[in-house]
Formats: C-alpha cells, sequence, structure tokens
C-alpha cells in the first residue's frame, strides 16, 4: 500500500492550555515545544498572539526557540488578530497563520450576528491579509460538523483561490459521529472544484468520548492532517490524544492509508512533561501512557504475556518511551551525567548558575531518596527555575504537629519580596493547617478550587506532586509543587499558586468557544 504522510499538528500549546487552570508561562511552553520538536511534529500550534502581551511573547519565543517544526499562531478573521499573528512570527524557520470564523447557522445567527455571503466576504479578506505576511496559511470553519455542506463548500473554494493551503473542519462541540464525521471530509474533497490545491485537516473535541475516532474516520475519508495535543489536554472534554491516533496509525497499518514522521519514542516523556507543567496528571487506565496501560494483573493475561507478548501486547512498551532510562541517577552521580540526563529530556538551563543551582537540589533530593527517576528531574527543574526567577513569595519552612487528640497546627515561614514572616494556623488536617497559616500571610482572598495529589514514582520515598488550584475574581491558576514529603509538596503548590495569581500569569482568550 502507498502510504501518504499524515502532518501532525499538535495545539497542546493553544487549545490544551485553554483548559480552566492549565495556563503554562513562557519557559514552560518553550521547554514543552522543544519535546515536540524532539518528538518530530509537523506543526506546533504555540498560542493565540492576540490574546495578551504574554501569549504574544510566548509564541515568539517558540518561534525563536524550535527549527524543526512548524510554528503557528491562531487569528480570528480579524485585521488586528493576523498582524498580531505574523508580528510574533518573524523569528520562525516555517511559520503559519490559522485564522477561523464559525459556519455553521448557530453560529452565524447568535454570536456572529452575520450573512452567509459576509461571512465568506470576511474568510476570504482574512485569507489574503494572513498570506502577504506567512506564506503558509491554514482556514478553519469553526463548528464544521453542525454546518450546512452547500455553504461549507462556497467558503472553502473562497478561502483556497485566496490563498490558505490547509482546510481545517473542526468539531468544535464534540458533536460529530465517525461515519458521518468522515463522510463529510469525502463529500467535501469531492465537491469542492479546487480541493485538490489544499490539504485538509479535523480538529475534534471528545465531548462524547469520540474525538480520536472520528480523527480516524476523517484521515480514512481523505484527511492529511490530524490536530491534536499530548494527553488529550483540552477545554471540556478535551481534544483528541495524539499519543492515541500516532499509535493506531502505527499499530494498525493494515487499514490505515497514511504514516507519520512521529518518534513515537518521546511519547512518554513528552506526556510526563505536559502533565507537571500543567498539574493535569495522566490517569492510570490512559490509553499509551497511563502507568498501567502495559501493565498486567491477571494470571491468564500474564501466563500469555511471559509465553509469547503479543497474546496480550499489541504495542512494545519501549516504542512509546517506557523505561527508557539509561543512566541510573542517584547520590554517587556526577554533574556530567545529570547534565546530560537534562538534555535528553529536552532541559536547558539559561545560565550556569542556573545549573549550579539545579545539581545542588539534585544532590538534596538524591540524600533523601535512593533513586531519580525523570520525573523528578522534571519537578526539580520547576523548583529551580521558581527560585531563580523573582518570585513574589517564596517558602522558606514549615514545622507541624499532629497528635491524636490535638488540632493540628502549622507554622509557616513565607518570604514575602524578600521579608521572612512567620504565621500560625490550626485546621482540620496538616494540609489545612498549612493552607491557613500560608494564607494568613499573603492575603490572597482567592479560595481552594481543587486540591490533589499524585505520586510522581513508586515507593514509599517516591516524591509526591501536589497540584492546587485556585480562583480569585474569576481568574483560576493552578500550582504545582513536588517533595519527599506531601505536607511541604503541599506548601510548595499553594505558593506556586499565589505566585501565579499576583503575576497574572492566567489569561483570557478572545476566542472563548474554541476551534
Amino acid at each position: 500500500m502507498n502510504r501518504d504522510q499524515l502532518i501532525i499538528f499538535d495545539t497542546t500549546l493553544r487549545d490544551g492550555e485553554q483548559s480552566p487552570g492549565a495556563s503554562m508561562t513562557q519557559s514552560e511552553k518553550v521547554r514543552i515545544a522543544k519535546m515536540l520538536e524532539k518528538l518530530r511534529v509537523d506543526v506546533i500550534e504555540a498560542g493565540f498572539a492576540i490574546a495578551s502581551p504574554g501569549d504574544f511573547e510566548a509564541v515568539k519565543a517558540v518561534a525563536t526557540a524550535v527549527r524543526e517544526s512548524t510554528i503557528c499562531s491562531l487569528a480570528r478573521a480579524v485585521d488586528a488578530d493576523i498582524d498580531r499573528a505574523g508580528e510574533a512570527l518573524k523569528p520562525a524557520e516555517s511559520g503559519r497563520i490559522h485564522t477561523f470564523i464559525a459556519t455553521s447557522p448557530i453560529h452565524m445567527k447568535y454570536k456572529l450576528q452575520m450573512q452567509p455571503d459576509q461571512v465568506i466576504e470576511r474568510a476570504v479578506h482574512a485569507v489574503k491579509r494572513a498570506r502577504n505576511l506567512v506564506a503558509d496559511v491554514e482556514f478553519s470553519l469553526e463548528d464544521a460538523s453542525r454546518s450546512e455542506h452547500d455553504f461549507m463548500c462556497r467558503i472553502i473554494e473562497a478561502v483556497i483561490n485566496a490563498g490558505a493551503r490547509t482546510i481545517n473542519l473542526p468539531d468544535t462541540v464534540g458533536y460529530g459521529e465517525p461515519e458521518e464525521f468522515g463522510r463529510m471530509f469525502s463529500r467535501l474533497i469531492e465537491a469542492v472544484p479546487n480541493a485538490s490545491k489544499a490539504i485538509f485537516s479535523a480538529h475534534c473535541h471528545n465531548d462524547l468520548g469520540l474525538a480520536v475516532a472520528n480523527s480516524l474516520s476523517a484521515v480514512n475519508h481523505g484527511a492529511r492532517q490530524v490536530e491534536c495535543t499530548i494527553n488529550g489536554l483540552g477545554e471540556r472534554a478535551g481534544n483528541a490524544s495524539l499519543e492515541e491516533i500516532v499509535m493506531a496509525i502505527r499499530t494498525r497499518k493494515d487499514i490505515m492509508p497514511v504514516d507519520t514522521r512521529i518518534d513515537t519514542t518521546h511519547i512518554v516523556p513528552t506526556s510526563r512533561l505536559v502533565a507537571s507543567v500543567t498539574g493535569f496528571p495522566v490517569q492510570p487506565n490512559k490509553a499509551i501512557v497511563g502507568a498501567n496501560a502495559f501493565a498486567h494483573e491477571s494470571g491468564i493475561h500474564q501466563d500469555g504475556v511471559l509465553k509469547h507478548r503479543e497474546t496480550y501486547e499489541i504495542m512494545r512498551a519501549e516504542d512509546v518511551g517506557w523505561n527508557t532510562n539509561k543512566l541510573v541517577l542517584g547520590k554517587h552521580s556526577g554533574r556530567a551525567a545529570v547534565k546530560a540526563r537534562f538534555e535528553e529530556l529536552g532541559i536547558t538551563f539559561e545560565s550556569q548558575e542556573a545549573l549550579n543551582e539545579a545539581f545542588t537540589r539534585f544532590k538534596a533530593l538524591a540524600d533523601k531518596k535512593h533513586e531519580i527517576f525523570d520525573e523528578d528531574l522534571q519537578a526539580l527543574v520547576s523548583d529551580v527555575r521558581d527560585s531563580m526567577n523573582g518570585k513574589r513569595f517564596h517558602f522558606e519552612a514549615l514545622e507541624v504537629l499532629c497528635k491524636s487528640g490535638l488540632v493540628p497546627d502549622a507554622q509557616v515561614t513565607l518570604q514575602v519580596n524578600g521579608e521572612s514572616i512567620t504565621a500560625n494556623a490550626q485546621g482540620s488536617g496538616a494540609v489545612d493547617a498549612t493552607f491557613k497559616a500560608l494564607e494568613s500571610v499573603a492575603r490572597s482572598g482567592a479560595a481552594l478550587k481543587l486540591y490533589s495529589v499524585n505520586a510522581i514514582t513508586q515507593g514509599t520515598e517516591a516524591q509526591g506532586e501536589v497540584t492546587v488550584r485556585l480562583e480569585r475574581d474569576g481568574t483560576i491558576v493552578n500550582g504545582t509543587g513536588a517533595d519527599t514529603d506531601i505536607v511541604i509538596a503541599s506548601a510548595k503548590a499553594y505558593v506556586d499558586a499565589l505566585n501565579l495569581l499576583a503575576e497574572g500569569k492566567h489569561k483570557e482568550h478572545p476566542q472563548h468557544e474554541g476551534v
């Protein structure tokens, strides 16, 4: 079978970031983008440049740092959006502007309040303006799965004539069903006279749990680009999962007419990085990247795998990045080995001082636990960058008294703009008392919306990773912290969230529905 190349368009940094609490800093976006480049993702959608000055700078930073992947910025069919995207993409080796407008009757009537001919006119103008800034323009028909066939034919033909070379058909609200969604592609490709001049793309949301199925159906009906995210991250129920799409295509070559360029051995490390940065842990039974994805407890399954792996495994764990550590790191490991492992994980440091701080923290952690894993290093780097970046709040010390029959009492020392402040508070438990003590110093006025604990690695000496979600005046942030002591990890996570609130890291997207 002659196979076409399927373009993998990753939108973790844009659509994935629209998950409440998943906002990323510029340095975090660059870290993830460099891992996506190592994964050999074809197109990286780095953000929505018009959304905020921070998003603009993040798109620009990713465009500067990544050379092997096309860097994309989203833009509404609005002149200011398109111009801002073009400006942010100037440093890119290969840049793409992704512009869109809604095409379903319900969106045109109630949201846009525009007539169909006005929508086509706006779309054509947007594509032409974008085409004057970059050679690579993608156009999306927002809410395509609820749009009318004849109108889609008209607008697609018009934007291709205007210069669009990728036509994206998003299932914006997760309404599609695999058979009908796939047929939509084949019907449009057959009906649009100039369809051969563009690549058709699928962008599916997971509201009904069908995002991956819909994407694969689109591929079987002519789509040659799929838009997806690491871990299926995304607003509401998430987006199509990159790892599931890629491995479905690789595993079922007997029925899939395409191949990808993806280096699958980097899937698990990339998944871990995204989970660490966003504070959204991967569920154990998640396909491909979940902790149980290649685990067998049933005696029948274990017996079969021991006799012949293929009896119960359709993929090799090593092929997606499980058990890829080449070096065992511990307290006797030297600076060169630690630095090399950081580099393998796509982690670089802006200065020798930062590397020295990371190595010092590594040694301190190695004194607490026998073996250091990749997940430990990812968490450690986040702590280092926080300490080097002049945060308003710095966690210094914690003392907690917990005893049967007594109300837990916590004493915390928090550095605020360089001044150390100590406070005490009581609570229903050690963590509750700690949070109350921290809040008595910070006085943020934020409400705690989520507290979750996830073991970074296995064993009783494992680091615990804590996620704290705070909300204040409609702003939601996720703070993360890691430590071998779960109460200290909780304190670090709360302080991280306080810093994000203080810095205004969360931003409102002008496009709320998402493509």
